[in-house]
């Protein structure tokens, strides 16, 4: 079959190859790929940002959104049949959606929204579950508090919006001046023109911020935020909470505990807390995705589409940084 290979890791490292059709264990389901994302983490898996966390070998097919046609299905598998229109974020350690075909564990695989196409559906799982794990799961976000969601025109900020939105939140973005109309469209109370000014000079009392920028941003988040309130950082540092979560060496543990620690003390000295979230696959949280998406509630955005053969342009577009919400390839 036709894929898209990390041969090694640097930002040339990508390339498109005929591998072998995947292995379909017996909790598996053999996924015909229709269109799949692309995302910011398939550039850094590429230039081995992760290599000590997700230790791939290479030769190996990158990708992390799929949607697509079931074509076969394990022994174990129950509530999945062949025909069936899937969507999934693969997990971890199971990459490989740049592809005709994957081989993806039954519990990470969701029905289809029937509201969307394809290519729509392929937008949706690794932004929606960052989104749902950061706010549902670890920040709990309920009605009437007040969240910050950077980067709101981007893919994982589309849906974030959206969702803290449903839940009853008071939703404040940061974006560009082209993009201040557009975020208010998904839901946003209050948006901040950072080109034009300083997200932490005009909120404040904030009970969560979702920061997938990292840096400079991540630092400032820390200031928003009322005594005891969140910051969930997924542009890192990975902190010990994470090293826990994965079972790291012993030696991973102590680099995340060192790569953390500045911030984590920021957080201490202003009164917050800080957490660092790597999302994972889950069936079931998708499937409670497409709930809301099917009764109208979120709306994946999708950007731009390339065909399959152009997977490398794709991914050289979202490396720019200028996409409103998701890029997706497409197999049709």
């Amino acid at each position: 079959m036709k894929a898209f290979v990390v041969e090694r890791y640097h930002k040339d490292g990508l390339r498109a190859a005929d591998v072998p059709e995947p292995r379909l264990g017996d909790g598996d389901v053999l996924v015909r790929v229709r269109a799949a994302g692309v995302n910011p983490l398939d550039s850094k898996i590429r230039d081995g940002e992760f290599k000590l966390i997700l230790r791939y070998r290479r030769p190996f097919v990158l990708g992390n959104d799929v949607a697509g046609v079931v074509t076969r299905v394990g022994p174990a598998v129950r509530g999945l049949k062949v025909g069936d229109e899937v969507y999934a974020r693969p997990g971890k350690d199971r990459i490989g959606t740049f592809a005709q075909l994957i081989a993806i564990d039954q519990d990470d695989v969701a029905l289809k929204p029937a509201s969307l196409s394809m290519s729509e559906a392929a937008a949706v799982p690794l932004a929606g579950l960052t989104a749902w794990q950061a706010l549902v799961e670890r920040a709990n976000v309920t009605a009437g508090q007040k969240v910050l969601i950077h980067a709101g025109s981007g893919g994982v900020g589309t849906m974030a919006i959206q969702l803290a939105k449903h839940l009853g939140a008071t939703v404040a973005t940061t974006t560009s001046t082209a993009n201040v109309d557009w975020v208010k469209s998904l839901g946003a109370d209050i948006v901040v023109d950072y080109r034009h000014e300083d997200f932490a000079a005009v909120l404040s009392g904030y009970d969560v911020v979702l920061d997938s920028l990292g840096g400079e941003t991540l630092a400032k988040s820390l200031t928003v935020v009322k005594p005891g309130g969140l910051v969930i950082g997924v542009a890192g540092p990975p902190d010990p909470g994470f090293a826990k979560e994965i079972a790291a060496s012993a030696v991973l543990r102590v680099a995340m505990t060192l790569l953390s620690r500045r911030i984590r003390r920021q957080a201490k000295r202003w009164g917050v807390r800080y957490s660092f979230l790597f999302m994972r696959a889950s069936g079931p949280q998708l499937r409670e995705l497409t709930t809301l998406i099917d009764a109208g509630h979120v709306r994946p955005v999708v950007d731009r589409m390339f065909p399959f053969d152009a997977t490398l342009e794709a991914l050289a577009y979202v490396e720019q940084g200028h996409a409103k919400g998701k890029v997706v390839v497409t197999l049709d």
